[in-house]
């Protein structure tokens, strides 16, 4: 089998990233909320017109961070998607609730809004909207079922960054979005996220909850004269290097984002023709929504044909990707869980996806390398 040509991901990376991260050493600061962290909070804050927002070391964390601020209690319900990265229920998992996982809508991998009001008991608690591929779910509904059912909303935005839904960013539309910015996502740091609160009166309480328990932001903000423990907390706050390493790319974050645009857009033209003669199934944007060209995919007709497919792909040098095992179908799921409703998409729909290449840095040159091994492929299917 040849060498991998072009890779699935490659982390984006920005020169200046290397001067930032040598000036946190230089100035001894590389903890947590130093110079580049609260530079990285402000830019997203400006960007998105969130109440606040409070890097953290993982989207795992800000989930974490949402629940908790949710006081998600044991025995509570909480409403998700299945077709999901595991941390989306593990947050609230870890908080004694059961994740109520819903059928998701064929046409954007999100879940589907019309099936969450029956999957409401007495327990339930929150919704958690997840925006799969930076497009956007449709909010107004679940935001009108929150309100009318008094519950908490917490975005999974992770794959949102710079993307929008009616105008709003995501993750500023619920009471709290999480953002990640791991290697694999538009924007990184390595290992990073980010907590976005709409309301200012939950900032507080998340300030402490996020150093420790402590009020040592309060402290370093000179508002009062020593800091101590206060309430139950974790540490999330990521080091000021990794934090240096993301501000260098949300300095260019609009040449990021046209790049993978452009490259988003090559796939949809040059896929467009086999879309239309029923060979492959492409992404669907709905009106309103904005995305972020966090990925580009494809559904083949079944799981056996995206195997082959991968396969086929690997041979010739380009790595393609499946997504998540539906959560209600893994062990973990099954123990924590329930699926509510009948599983007509989640299943069939997470066995068809498949992920072609898409990084800050490839070119529409390869875009169309590899849309002419997607042509052939399925030409080869045909004889």
């Amino acid at each position: 089998m040849r060498e991998i040509d072009i890779k699935f991901n490659v982390p984006p990376y920005v020169d200046k990233a290397a001067d930032y991260i040598q000036e946190c050493v230089k100035n001894q600061k590389i903890c947590g909320d130093g110079e580049y962290t609260k530079k990285c909070n402000a830019w997203i804050e400006e960007r998105t017109g969130a109440g606040k927002c409070l890097l953290t070391t993982s989207c795992t964390h800000a989930t974490e961070l949402a629940a908790l601020l949710c006081n998600i209690q044991p025995g509570d319900e909480v409403i998700m998607p299945a077709y999901t990265f595991v941390s989306t229920a593990d947050a609230f998992v870890l908080r004694g609730a059961v994740p109520v996982f819903v059928d998701i809508r064929p046409d954007t991998m999100n879940i589907d809004e019309t099936l969450i009001e029956d999957a409401i008991t007495e327990k339930t608690k929150a919704i958690v909207p997840v925006h799969y591929a930076g497009v956007a779910c449709e909010m107004d509904t679940i935001m009108d079922i929150a309100k009318r059912h008094n519950l908490k909303v917490v975005e999974d935005a992770a794959q949102g960054v710079l993307a929008s839904y009616k105008g709003k960013a995501l993750g500023t539309i619920g009471d709290f979005g999480a953002y990640s910015f791991h290697e694999t996502k538009n924007y990184s740091m390595g290992e990073g996220g980010a907590l976005l609160i709409r309301d200012k009166k939950d900032v507080e309480e998340a300030e402490i909850i996020r150093e420790k328990g402590t009020n040592r932001s309060k402290f370093f903000r000179g508002q009062i004269d020593k800091y101590t423990w206060v309430n139950y907390g974790s540490s999330y706050l990521p080091s000021d290097m990794n934090a240096a390493y993301l501000y260098a790319q949300l300095e260019i974050a609009d040449e990021i984002n046209e790049a993978r645009l452009a490259c988003w857009n090559r796939y949809y033209e040059q896929l467009l023709p086999l879309k239309k003669a029923g060979k492959i199934d492409l992404p669907t944007v709905p009106e309103g929504c904005v995305h972020n060209a966090h990925m580009f995919y494809i559904k083949a007709r079944d799981l056996e044909q995206r195997t082959r497919f991968i396969s086929y792909m690997k041979e010739n040098g380009v790595l393609t990707v499946f997504h998540y095992i539906p959560l209600h179908t893994s062990p973990a799921g099954q123990k924590f869980g329930r699926f509510h409703g009948e599983d007509r998409y989640t299943t069939r729909e997470s066995e068809r996806l498949v992920r072609l290449p898409m990084y800050y840095g490839l070119t529409l040159d390869q875009v169309d390398f590899i849309c002419g091994l997607v042509k052939n492929f399925f030409e080869l299917e045909e004889q």
